[in-house]
């Protein structure tokens, strides 16, 4: 139990992380290449800040649906924890597939390790 807790707080501390890299990128950061398959060169458009704003909202569901996964509050029912697996899956092919080869060789690997820490706490 002590190692599962120790990976929901690691998975955590990275979608905090991923968080405040949307929120830097709705305050105007110039890391278009970065994210949304990369095909802004600086600060995201309106509606590319909207899309990151709507991720923050999911990245903070993903986050609450793993707490559920080890009994924390909110205690959200088992199948939100593998809508969240499924949600983070999704993302890390297309960070893998994306046009862009900075978004690939950022994201690629920080949302495979995301992804491989959350298929181990669905599995423990």
């Amino acid at each position: 139990m002590g190692k599962m807790i120790s990976m929901i707080y690691l998975i955590c501390l990275m979608i905090v992380g991923i968080i405040g890299f949307q929120v830097a990128l709705i305050a105007g950061a110039p890391w278009g290449r970065l994210t949304q398959g990369g095909q802004v060169d600086g600060p995201l458009p309106l509606a590319g800040r909207i899309i990151a704003a709507v991720s923050i909202l999911l990245l903070g569901a993903i986050a609450l649906a793993l707490l559920s996964a080890d009994g924390h509050w909110p205690n959200w029912p088992r199948w939100t924890t593998w809508a969240a697996v499924a949600v983070i899956g999704i993302s890390t092919i297309l960070n893998w597939i994306t046009p862009s080869s900075a978004e690939r060789r950022l994201w690629g690997p920080i949302m495979t390790v995301l992804l491989c820490l959350t298929l181990a706490v669905v599995w423990a």
